[in-house]
């Protein structure tokens, strides 16, 4: 009796089954998240939080029951997980894991306030209740699909900021010789100077730091024009790499059954 309601409970948090309890489970939560994060949102809107807050407190107890107990079960079924299962340090795999501090991060930002009491970190900590979006990734097909894009290009995106980085250096130091005597209060360093090498290398161009010596301006002209080289790197990694991914789920959706969601390749 204990072992199948834990094996159901698995199914609906996990959602391994395609049965109407399962999606309307993912889609309560998904729907409380939502409304968690518009909360946030709209609370620092000080008219808005003195006309509803009576309303704001008591869902915000509602939703941390409810993320309290999805992150309870999840800890309590954790064997039933086969990428946990027969593992030493399980419980502790499981909380480490990526998915699982986000859900801490989630409910963390009620408890805290109870043990700290600096109102500076409080409202910090508050912040915190934006991590509930993260939360969308378990129950977000299209967030499952970033996520696995970032995951499997991580090594290519690593190198292309690192070139960003490069440049961006480069692109300081010659723009901080070039202009620091004319505008010693604007170009006063390096590090200063990346304020200028970042936006101009993004091609935002806000304007409030720029060159006047003919050098300068020489420079500017071509650090814009390579940041636009630059920074197609990254943007090509990832359109190749949502293409693949999103081919590679049309292919794995197309050996499951459409009723079961079971493997079928074989059959």
């Amino acid at each position: 009796m204990v072992s199948s309601i834990l094996q159901r409970t698995y199914e609906i948090l996990e959602g391994t089954t395609n049965d109407k309890l399962a999606k309307g489970f993912q889609i309560f939560i998904i729907s409380l998240i939502s409304v968690n994060v518009l909360v946030v949102i709209i609370e620092t809107e000080e008219s808005v939080l003195d006309e509803y807050g009576y309303f704001f407190t008591p869902f915000e107890v509602f939703s941390i029951i409810v993320f309290t107990g999805e992150y309870a079960g999840r800890l309590i079924v954790c064997k039933l997980n086969p990428k946990y299962q027969n593992k030493k340090f399980a419980l502790l795999r499981l909380v480490f894991s990526p998915m699982m501090l986000v859900d801490l991060a989630a409910i963390l930002p009620f408890f805290l306030p109870f043990i700290v009491t600096d109102v500076r970190f409080i409202r910090i900590i508050r912040l915190l209740r934006l991590f509930r979006l993260f939360k969308l990734a378990r129950y977000s097909e299209p967030m499952q699909t970033l996520g696995e894009v970032f995951k499997s290009k991580a090594g290519d995106l690593a190198v292309a900021f690192f070139i960003l980085f490069i440049v961006l250096i480069f692109a300081s130091s010659l723009m901080y010789h070039a202009e620091h005597q004319a505008q010693p209060e604007v170009f006063s360093s390096i590090p200063t100077s990346m304020w200028w090498g970042v936006i101009t290398l993004t091609t935002i161009g806000y304007g409030d730091v720029y060159p006047i010596t003919l050098a300068g301006k020489i420079i500017g002209a071509g650090v814009a024009i390579l940041g636009i080289a630059v920074y197609a790197i990254p943007t090509g990694i990832m359109a190749s790499a949502f293409t693949e991914e999103l081919r590679r789920r049309r292919e794995t959706e197309n050996k499951k059954c459409p009723h079961c969601g079971k493997d079928i390749t074989g059959i």
